[in-house]
């Protein structure tokens, strides 16, 4: 436990931090999982507004530093070829 109040502060912090990181993994994995299941069931019109929602959360990971930008690019290079080829 720290005494120094700047080390409770950055405890703090990095909790806070360390949530809003999970959350936004995880509302990206979702994503991800609802176009995959929409390109499954041959929904080409799902898959692509989901498609588009996706690529926003991507770049928003991106910029908050949470995954690569070849990460990115690479995942929605992924979905945009299981889409055009329905």
């Amino acid at each position: 436990m720290p005494n120094i109040k700047s080390q409770k502060k950055r405890s703090l912090t990095n909790l806070k931090r360390a949530a809003a990181t999970t959350s936004e993994k995880s509302a990206l994995k979702t994503q991800m999982k609802k176009v995959l299941a929409a390109i499954k069931a041959q929904d080409k019109d799902a898959a692509t507004e989901g498609y588009v929602l996706l690529n926003s959360l991507l770049d928003k990971a991106v910029t908050s530093g949470i995954f690569h930008k070849n990460y990115a690019s690479r995942q929605k290079a992924r979905f945009s070829k299981h889409i055009n080829s329905l």
